[in-house]
């Protein structure tokens, strides 16, 4: 049976996270609405990054399996069938055994702070209207590509085996009105993103020092780090793939 690999992005403040829940909106129900609408026939779909209630995508995928013909304006009529805020951005034919979760090579977020109360920004980042020392964020980020152990950054209620993430890339960005962190790894724990800027914030406020924030990942313990910062400043940015799942005879 020929699986599929639709990307997509959204903006996710009105949704109650990316996967599938019983009486919630969440993102995947209403692209597996806009399916059985187009298609006339339901499917289940898989998640590649299950983005929780708040957070914003620039790039997720699902996947899918279907036997039938797939209208072949697909992309377009979709659009047209889905809310204003998700967009599908495209449909590719993959290998049978392809795995939009499992498969992904590197994924990377951003979560986004502006420092001037601005009412355009609200919905898309935190406001964060306090001095920052940019160089002990940069030491913080930096530090992070020493460990491979994020237990002190994954919310307690989670049912992983392992907390071990490789880190490729972190880092903090200036932009014009604030401040962007930019994380690169090959998984991600539940909240991690979200835990690893809040506890940095602390360290570029001078709540914590250096030390402070390496015994706090050495820890391993999740009561140690910070999680307070809302989830509209946080962006799947980009979710990679081999090439290899692609079906190259279709």
């Amino acid at each position: 049976m020929p699986r599929y690999f639709i990307e997509l992005a959204y903006k996710g403040t009105a949704y109650s996270g990316f996967q599938t829940q019983e009486n919630a909106n969440t993102i995947q129900a209403e692209v597996e609405k806009a399916f059985s609408i187009l298609q006339r026939s339901s499917v289940t779909m898989t998640g590649s990054s299950r983005t929780d209630a708040g957070v914003h995508a620039k790039q997720n995928f699902l996947h899918f399996d279907f036997e039938e013909e797939i209208n072949p304006h697909f992309i377009y009529k979709m659009n047209a069938i889905l809310p204003s805020d998700i967009v599908i951005r495209s449909l590719q034919v993959v290998r049978p055994e392809a795995h939009c979760r499992f498969d992904a090579l590197y994924r990377e977020y951003e979560y986004c702070i502006y420092n001037q109360k601005d009412p355009f920004m609200q919905d898309r980042a935190f406001f964060f209207p306090y001095r920052i020392d940019f160089q002990k964020l940069q030491q913080g980020a930096e530090l992070l590509k020493h460990y491979n152990d994020f237990s002190s950054f994954s919310k307690r209620n989670t049912q992983v085996k392992s907390f071990q993430c490789e880190i490729i890339e972190s880092k903090w960005i200036q932009s014009d009105n604030g401040l962007i962190y930019n994380v690169k790894a090959n998984r991600f724990l539940r909240g991690m993103v979200r835990a690893l800027t809040a506890t940095m914030l602390l360290l570029g406020r001078n709540k914590l020092t250096v030390n402070d924030f390496t015994e706090i990942i050495e820890a391993r313990d999740c009561t140690r780090a910070s999680f307070a910062v809302p989830p509209q400043g946080l962006f799947l940015k980009e979710v990679n793939f081999p090439e290899s799942i692609y079906d190259q005879d279709r």
